[in-house]
Parts: C-alpha cells; structure tokens; sequence
C-alpha cells in the first residue's frame, strides 16, 4: 500500500508484518519512533502474537534479544549512537552465539561533544562484530531490507543490523510502498531456528571454548559471512518476483559502464551524488557511482569487478578513523589489491552537516584533476583549524576545543579562551 508516511513508521509497520514474537525497546533519538510505533501495533493486536519489553538499558534490550532468539522466538531491537556502544559486548555474543537478530540502527554520530545527528560513526565502530550490515539509499530501501534481514538472518543464522541514516530518513515524511501481509507472508516463512534452548532436548548456548577450538568456531561465523555474499543477491532478486520492485543485493552500480572516474558510498547521501554525476555527466565528464549496500560481508569481488575499468575512485564516507583517514576506502583498496588505481577518500557530513551538490561537484573535479589530499575533509573550515591549533600553541591552558570552536562561530556567549 503507497502511504504518506513518516520512515520510522513504515519500518515499524514492516516489522510488524514479519511476526517479530519479542520485541525489546529501549528508545534513543532518532530511532525511538520505530519503536514507539512498534509498541503501538503490539498495544493494538496488529503484531499478533508478540510480547513487547521495556527494558532499562540498551544492553538490557540485546540482551533480551538475545534469551529471546536462543529460546527460539523470532527477535527484534533498534537503537542509535552511544546505544549501540552500551551494548557492545551483547552485539559480540549475539553474533558469537549465530543468533538471527534483526536490529535496525538509526544512525548517528557518537560524542563527545554530544551530537545528536547523522552520520556512520556508530555502526561503522562495530563493523567486524560479527553481524551482517546493509545500509539502506532510501526510506523505501529501508523498508524492503528489514524483510530480507529477517530472511537472510533466519537461514544462516546469524544477526543483521539495517543502518538507517538518523533524521535524513528516519525523520522524513514521504511515499513509501508499505507491503501488505500476503507477499510478506509469501517471502518470509515462520522461523525455525537451527538451535533452541528446550527442557527436553538440553544444550548449552555460549558454552565455555578453549584455545584447542575457538579457532575453529571463529572460522565457521566467518564461513556465514562468505556464504552470505551468494545468498544476499539470491534473495534480493527473489524479493524483486514477489514484491515487483529491486532492493537490496551488494551493490548497485550507476552509469558505470563506460566511467572513468566512478564514486562510492553508502546511505542516503548516495542520492545527492548520483544527482552530481547526472550533473557532470550533462557537461561531458565521464563519472559513475557505486551504491554499497552490503558493507559486512564486504562485496570484494562484485565491487572489483564493477570497478576493473575505472581510471580513478573516489570513496565518501560519513565517518573516520583518527590518525588514519577513512574507513570504507580501506575495504575497496583491498577488492582493487593489484591494481594501480588512484583512490582518494572524501570526509563528509559529520554530525549532520549537509552535503551539497555544488562541494561535491567541486570535489570531484578536483579529484579528476587529481589535485585533492587524501584525505580530504569535505566543507572543513581551515580558518577556524589553525586558529584553534595557535590557541593551543599559544597558551598551555588553552579550553575546551568543542567550546572555543562554538564561542568562535557565535553559536554561544563569549569569547574563546
């Protein structure tokens, strides 16, 4: 059914129809209307037959999760930022344990300073726990990969996480195609966990393993993630017959064929550059991009083959490594390994800030040029850098850089110390 409707709400209305049978909650901005809409559809009788928890923390709400998915019930949670952190340890064990929880992250960035905005910095932290990672272009991606997380969970079991960017789409009201029950039903069988915890058949789920086989065990979470790269486009083109429209898959190519320089990046900001190449492409130069949609496994051999032909890549990313630089472009230097292909890395939309067409447009040409860093900063204002590194050259007591940066822009009282 087409609806105007809030993203947050069309994921909670998705998630109802794929029979969650607990649902654990504990609300942080910006995901909280996922799950207060959940709660909501669990009130009403909507879910079924679902018990929704309050829990007290987010660990407490993974945690939950996962009792909930080992005693074999099928197992949803949300949250964002220093809630995913908060619960790290039972990210790791949900994973270690191969327990197909679905849990969506609205993204967004982690502090301090405190940042209540967008960008990847909070499942990019957590990227090699173990889970499986799509990040969703749009509100109606965001949609369809919730079925096929549950999907693609439930067969291999192992836990996915749908990164969804905070406010950008978790916020926006637009129309999105809610499915309806039937083709839900259709695609997403009832669950039947390959391991449960019953009285009358006794196991133990997270027993004690030493170093005589965790190696083994470590290889075998590791082997999930390789039979993933097949069965992600399996089922993606399996949704597609059901529900009539393409989602998910590894990547998604665009006006890549004959490209010379081609760009790569995940989320939403995939839109304002694929509006950018439209743009470049209308005054002549020869540019693409490539949506990552499966960032855990990463795509190795379908990204390297969509980019065999490109002269130059340029990677944005929403987040970084201190010290290092970007965190994505590490993944593609390894699919490109033996190529001499220039790669340069685009720093951009850190705490929300916007991402226009116009600073990337500019930067792509200057990547094309070749006459940008790497990394490079998209928007950074050097100004208000060195004046922040002479105050602290200046005087050993020099405050708080987030402080003297805000005192210095006027967005507080006061002059910078």
């Amino acid at each position: 059914m087409l609806k105007q409707i809030e993203g947050s709400h069309a994921i909670a209305e998705t998630i109802a129809l794929c029979r969650p049978e607990v649902i654990c909650a504990y609300p942080i901005t910006p995901q909280t209307h996922i799950v207060e809409r959940l709660s909501e559809l669990t009130r009403t009788g909507d879910i079924g037959n679902c018990q929704y928890i309050n829990v007290e923390s987010e660990f407490a709400a993974l945690s939950v999760a996962i009792g909930a998915s080992a005693a074999g019930a099928r197992a949803y949670t949300a949250t964002s930022s220093q809630g995913l952190l908060f619960m790290t340890e039972a990210v790791y064990n949900a994973a270690g344990l191969g327990l197909p929880i679905v849990m969506t992250i609205g993204n967004r960035a982690i502090g301090a300073p405190i940042n209540i905005w967008n960008d990847h910095s909070d499942s990019m932290a957590l990227r090699d726990a173990g889970w499986i990672q799509f990040y969703a272009e749009t509100n109606q991606e965001a949609v369809d990969l919730h079925i096929q997380a549950f999907r693609l969970a439930e067969r291999l079991s192992v836990p996915v996480m749908v990164c969804v960017d905070g406010f950008i789409l978790t916020h926006a009201y637009e129309r999105i195609e809610v499915p309806e029950p039937e083709p839900v039903d259709a695609y997403l069988p009832a669950f039947e966990p390959v391991q449960v915890l019953d009285p009358d058949d006794p196991v133990t789920i997270g027993a004690m393993v030493g170093p005589e086989a965790f190696t083994e065990v470590r290889y075998l979470a590791h082997h999930k993630h390789l039979q993933a790269i097949d069965v992600i486009p399996e089922l993606s083109t399996e949704f597609a017959d059901v529900f009539g429209r393409q989602a998910g898959g590894l990547i998604r190519p665009y006006r890549t064929e004959d490209a010379e320089t081609v760009v790569i990046g995940l989320g939403s900001v995939m839109g304002t550059i694929k509006e950018t190449v439209d743009e470049m492409r209308d005054d002549g130069v020869s540019i693409g991009a490539v949506t990552i949609v499966s960032f855990r496994p990463f795509p190795m051999l379908a990204l390297r083959v969509a980019l065999e032909n490109a002269k130059r890549v340029i990677v944005v990313e929403k987040c970084f490594a201190d010290g290092l630089g970007g965190i994505v472009v590490g993944s593609v230097r390894m699919a490109l390994r033996g190529f001499s292909t220039p790669i340069y890395t685009v720093i951009a939309g850190l705490g929300g800030r916007p991402i226009t067409q116009a600073s990337l447009r500019q930067t792509f040409g200057d990547a094309v040029a070749d006459k940008i860093n790497d990394p490079h900063f998209l928007d950074l204002d050097w100004a208000v850098i060195d004046r922040e590194l002479a105050r602290g050259q200046d005087k050993r007591r020099s405050g708080p850089i987030a402080e003297n940066i805000l005192r210095e822009m006027g967005l507080v009282g006061g002059k910078p110390v």
